[in-house]
């Protein structure tokens, strides 16, 4: 996939290379959007080794984060953040084209 406006945070970035520090060489971060969830729409996160000619790759500060092609569609303009707050810690993507999303976060509608 070419050129996109989705975008990973300095702090996603941090945390994504702490999160795979221990784990093989090569593992990415991989971000999905799934049909489903309270709202609608739901983000997936997973850890993978490989990824498919047609991904969108991403990478940031030592960070690598890999999308599908129909994610995109969903997520574009984008930014995948981390955030650390009192009621815990997760990734958290801010996404210009949810019109709702559900009180956890993950969830969304278009």
């Amino acid at each position: 996939m070419s050129e996109t406006s989705i975008t990973v945070s300095e702090r996603a970035a941090r945390r994504i290379v702490q999160i795979v520090a221990n784990e093989p060489d090569n593992t990415m971060l991989r971000v999905s959007v799934l049909g489903g969830g309270c709202s609608g729409f739901q983000y997936k996160f997973d850890l993978v080794q490989t990824r498919d000619a047609d991904d969108l790759v991403i990478e940031r500060d030592g960070a690598t984060v890999v999308l599908d092609p129909i994610s995109c569609t969903y997520m574009e303009g984008s930014e995948i953040d981390f955030v650390d707050d009192l009621i815990g810690a997760a990734f958290q993507i801010v996404n210009p084209n949810a019109t709702a999303s559900c009180g956890c976060g993950t969830s969304f509608s278009l």
